[in-house]
């Protein structure tokens, strides 16, 4: 953010802030580590993401999140809670440029997502060549080399210098090559991306709601498919208003009149905490919007739920386990004598284990017996510990069955 404000560090504004500003930070890093977590989960479960453009772009448009959260709300909320920035040059160059970097990935990743979309509902037999996972997989390369390369500048822009004694991590370049890295960041890294997403959206909607026949606009692929630009077009609208404020700032800064005083101290804080509140909007809209997502979400606890009863039934079995070890040989039918060798049968429970005596037919048939027992019990086990497999299993990769318009939607969301 560029120039400073004057106000004393004893002001009920900072005073508040230093309270305020971290809650709002937390509240963004615990929902956005959790749903943005929860977004991967479903992507990646079962590797159905492979099978769908529109998916990857989810999933990349998360980890630029989750990345975002994790490397640079921690660090940013520390700005208003403590006197200055105690984690180090390298942090301080790091943080800013993740910011930076997160931004255009988000913003490449929302224009080629919305291209995407365009071509699969107006074009869906003739870009099915175009539209596949390896390409998709080189365009998700290509947004991330376009946003090192355009972030690349922050490494060098901001550095600690000492004032009265404390650090602090603020911008050193001089006036001239901040403003133009400012502007170039606000054209390439929000115009430019909004302009690609606004035409491409308005083509896809105008072509969803006029350009069909009567027949197709009722068919329940052409619902679904309005239920998925929908929910693309709500995350882009949510990513337009949520940096504008913050891109107003400093070209207001730059170009217009921007005292330094207290409104504008609030403005600025609210630009700040409002870009950051983005990154954990998405998973918010896709849980609201999309059955699809709500599905899976539901069907990822469920799985973890029945986990952790495997897991729990296991535990109690530890006590109880039988481990039979055949030295030679073996027994030659279920009930008769031993033949050609030693059989060693150890029960481990949690008395110490009874003395072998191989003599005697007598003492033979004994063992035998608890040999069998041992065994019926191991497989009623092995089986109830089969059936709670079989009924996780069946809820992870069974979507369930409901309308045939929300068949078309997941048959959309994956393809």
């Amino acid at each position: 953010m560029p120039g400073g404000l004057n106000i004393s560090s004893d002001s009920p504004e900072l005073r508040a802030a230093g309270i305020i500003v971290p809650i709002i930070f937390s509240l963004i890093f615990l929902v956005g580590t959790v749903g943005n977590g929860l977004v991967l989960a479903v992507l990646l479960w079962n590797g159905q993401v492979k099978y769908s453009t529109t998916n990857l772009f989810i999933l990349n448009l998360a980890v630029a999140d989750l990345c975002f959260i994790i490397c640079c709300v921690p660090f940013q909320a520390t700005i208003y809670t403590l006197d200055g920035w105690l984690f180090g040059a390298f942090a301080c160059k790091a943080v800013h440029f993740l910011i930076y970097l997160t931004m255009y990935a988000s913003s490449f990743t929302l224009a080629a997502v919305s291209v995407d979309r365009y071509l699969a509902i107006r074009y869906p037999l003739k870009s099915r060549d175009l539209r596949t996972s390896r390409n998709a997989g080189v365009a998700i390369v290509v947004i991330w080399s376009l946003s090192m390369l355009f972030a690349g500048p922050y490494l060098s822009y901001y550095q600690i210098i000492h004032y009265h004694g404390v650090p602090i991590c603020v911008p050193i370049w001089e006036d001239q090559r901040r403003k133009v890295l400012d502007i170039l960041t606000f054209v390439f890294g929000y115009l430019l991306p909004v302009t690609v997403v606004s035409l491409a959206y308005s083509r896809t909607i105008k072509f969803l709601w006029t350009s069909v026949d009567p027949i197709e606009r009722i068919s329940e692929s052409r619902k679904a498919k309005r239920k998925v630009t929908k929910m693309i077009v709500t995350v882009a609208i949510l990513f337009c208003l949520c940096w504008l404020p913050h891109h107003l700032v400093i070209l207001c800064f730059w170009f217009g009149h921007f005292p330094f005083n207290r409104a504008t101290y609030a403005f600025r804080l609210a630009s700040h905490c409002l870009s950051y509140t983005n990154s954990c909007l998405n998973p918010v809209v896709y849980a609201l919007i999309s059955k699809h997502f709500r599905k899976r979400f539901k069907q990822v606890f469920t799985c973890l739920f029945f986990q952790n009863k495997i897991r729990k039934k296991k535990k109690r079995r530890v006590g109880r386990k039988v481990h039979m070890v055949n030295v030679e040989g073996g027994f030659a039918n279920r009930t008769g004598d031993f033949y050609g060798g030693n059989t060693e049968v150890t029960q481990a429970p949690e008395e110490n284990t009874r003395k072998r005596d191989h003599e005697g037919a007598g003492r033979a048939r004994a063992w035998t017996r608890q040999v069998q027992d041992a065994m019926v019990s191991v497989q009623k086990e092995l089986l109830e510990e089969e059936i709670l497999a079989t009924a996780s299993h069946s809820l992870d990769v069974t979507p369930l069955r409901g309308t045939a318009g929300q068949d078309q939607e997941e048959a959309l969301e994956k393809g």
